[in-house]
């Protein structure tokens, strides 16, 4: 049986309990193990080994999935203009009627 057959839960939250304790106290392994009167050695292979598995879960490449579509009949074309005013418009609209909107709404404030 592979070493995942014999995962023991309560085990693994207690060493990820225990791991996160330690990093939030600033004291060494060491200090902090004697403090809590936990096995050096096991302290660090638990911490390997929960750094494996984190890594292991970061690795894990993401299921596909399904994403909405939004089907548009015609191409737009886009205008920001420096007020922050977006202007879309169909790409066969008459170009010099879109230059005269671009311009009206651009131009400053009475």
């Amino acid at each position: 049986m592979s070493r995942a057959q014999h995962r023991n839960p309560q085990m693994e939250q207690f060493w990820q309990e225990a791991v996160a304790a330690w990093q939030k106290s600033g004291l060494s392994v060491r200090a902090f193990c004697a403090g809590r009167g936990l096995a050096e050695p096991s302290f660090y292979s638990w911490r390997r080994e929960l750094a494996r598995r984190a890594q292991g879960r970061a690795k894990s490449p993401a299921r596909p999935r399904l994403v909405p579509v939004r089907v548009v009949a015609d191409a737009l074309l886009e205008v920001v203009l420096p007020s922050g005013v977006v202007v879309r418009v169909p790409a066969a609209a008459d170009a010099a009627a879109v230059a005269k909107l671009v311009a009206a709404l651009g131009a400053p404030a009475c």
